[in-house]
């Protein structure tokens, strides 16, 4: 039997046989050891009881121990997250910035070439466009005919057939390009017969 234990049974046996003695009642030796060994039987038990509660608090204890350590380790572990987060935002935004960046650069690439598309057919439009005269000269019979350009003609043909001059001819009806006239059209022919 442990030490506490004996200390704790001839404790309780002094004050039990104390407690017989004070009332006055006589007892016997065998009543007595009887008395005595049902307390022992019953503090065993009770021994027995305080025991099962103390290993009970115990695996109890080692479990919120476990708990408690589980729980820093979370703490570590959010702590660990957010800097992850932190770090993730960081790259977020940088990418963003790079992508940004590129995509405006691919765009001003983009806008230069079109650009350039874009003079190099104002030049060639410009280039195939005929030359128009800044004026036109306004001394031309004021006299002549009406013609029709027929299929075949030109201002030249029409000038050898009326007799009159080719410039007269651009002058009066303000031609710009003299190498496109239409079938149809009607033209004035100063000094025409």
């Amino acid at each position: 039997m442990p030490r506490s234990l004996r200390f704790l049974v001839f404790a309780v046996l002094v004050s039990l046989s104390s407690v017989s003695h004070a009332q006055g009642v006589p007892v016997s030796p065998a009543v007595e050891l009887a008395n005595l060994r049902e307390d022992v039987r019953l503090l065993t038990q009770r021994l027995g009881e305080l025991s099962i509660r103390v290993e009970q608090l115990e695996a109890e204890n080692a479990r919120l121990v476990s708990t408690a350590a589980g729980a820093q380790q979370n703490v570590a572990t959010l702590t660990q997250l957010n800097t992850a987060i932190s770090d993730l935002s960081r790259d977020i935004k940088a990418a963003s910035a790079q992508t940004k960046s590129e995509v405006l650069a691919v765009v001003a690439v983009q806008m230069e070439n079109l650009a350039k598309q874009t003079n190099t057919a104002l030049d060639a439009v410009s280039r195939n466009r005929a030359p128009s005269p800044a004026s036109f000269a306004d001394n031309f019979p004021k006299e002549g005919v009406s013609y029709t350009v027929q299929p075949g003609d030109t201002l030249s043909r029409i000038a050898q057939k009326t007799g009159a001059r080719v410039a007269d001819i651009i002058n009066a009806n303000k031609i710009s390009d003299p190498s496109r006239v239409q079938v149809g059209q009607v033209l004035f022919v100063p000094g025409g017969k």
